[in-house]
C-alpha cells in the first residue's frame, strides 16, 4: 500500500493513522517533495476514476493566480500538477490497481 501524503495536512495524517491503525505499514510517499511524474499521475488518475481536473485542489494560490477560468486539456491539467504539486488532492491511497482519495479519510476503508 502506499500513500501520497502532505505530514501539513489534517485529512492526509487522519488517513495515514487510519491505515496505521489497520496494522498496515504503507510506503509513505511525500508528493511536494518527491513529485510524482506525468505517467506516475496518469496512472493514478486512471486508478481513482476521474478526470485530471477533478484532483486539482481549485483554492490553491496557483490554482488561482495561474489556471483559474482556463479550459486545459487533461494533459495540460497534469502538466500543471506536476509543475505545481501543492495543486493535487490528497490525499492518494493506493493498494495494487486501485486507489481512493483520502476525503474523507474513510474512504480508504475500502482498500484496508
Amino acid at each position: 500500500m502506499k500513500i501520497y501524503h502532505n505530514p501539513r495536512c489534517t485529512k492526509s495524517r487522519q488517513t495515514l493513522e487510519l491505515i496505521h491503525n489497520a496494522g498496515i505499514e504503507p510506503e509513505i510517499i511525500e508528493y511536494l517533495n518527491d513529485i510524482p511524474t506525468e505517467a506516475e499521475l496518469k496512472e493514478l488518475i486512471a486508478m481513482l476514476g476521474i478526470k485530471p481536473y477533478d484532483l486539482l485542489r481549485r483554492g490553491e494560490a496557483d490554482f488561482k493566480d495561474n489556471y483559474k477560468g482556463k479550459d486545459l486539456s487533461d494533459d495540460e491539467w497534469i502538466a500543471a500538477m506536476v509543475k505545481y504539486p501543492k495543486l493535487i488532492e490528497r490525499p492518494i491511497v493506493v493498494k495494487q490497481k486501485k486507489a481512493v482519495l483520502g476525503r474523507p479519510p474513510e474512504n480508504v476503508k475500502t482498500l484496508l
